[in-house]
């Protein structure tokens, strides 16, 4: 049987996810909460954010499969550009909702818990849902409308993003331990 979209997009949601489970096990709280500067988030805050947005696009996957509703709206052309290209710009976005003091973990169990659940309801809509029927769209706060698969894509390509704030995060915490701080 031939691979669709959706099978791709979920294996590339899965493996993403899975590299972000398999880098808590690098770090120790102490480390996660450790902000490279006042003007930086830490590893763990990344991670906070990405588990809350991760489990908004989620909700968004589950109306636009239950609600037929802006079937005809578009994403804006910005978004267009993102998902040609299957990844976010390659710089810093701003986002009103990112406060730089935002909340730390509490624990790398909350971190864990929070990647597998969202994981676990992914592959479980995936299951019972075909995606790529979904005819509803739902709205990002800028990027305009997309359909299920889209926010599927656009979860994955989020958290892929990060990678390169977490790169910088972990290149800013070396330099410092170096210099003894």
């Amino acid at each position: 049987m031939a691979r669709t979209q959706a099978d791709i997009l979920l294996e590339q949601f899965n493996s993403t996810v899975d590299k972000w489970i398999s880098y808590l096990d690098d770090y120790t709280l102490e480390m996660l909460c450790q902000r490279p500067n006042m003007q930086s988030w830490s590893l763990g805050q990344v991670y906070v954010h990405i588990i809350a947005d991760t489990g908004f696009f989620v909700e968004q996957i589950k109306i636009c499969l239950l609600d037929d509703r802006n079937g005809n709206e578009t994403m804006h052309d910005n978004a267009k550009a993102m998902f040609t290209r299957n990844s976010f710009p390659d710089m810093p976005l701003t986002n009103p909702s990112n406060d730089l003091n935002s909340k730390q973990p509490a624990s790398k169990e909350e971190l864990l818990k929070g990647l597998v659940l969202i994981k676990n309801e992914v592959n479980r809509l995936y299951s019972s849902h075909d995606l790529s029927r979904s005819t509803g769209k739902t709205k990002h706060p800028g990027l305009q409308f997309f359909n299920a698969l889209e926010w599927l894509q656009f979860a994955e390509m989020h958290k892929r993003h990060h990678f390169r704030q977490k790169k910088k995060i972990d290149d800013q915490l070396l330099i410092l331990k170096q210099r003894g701080q």
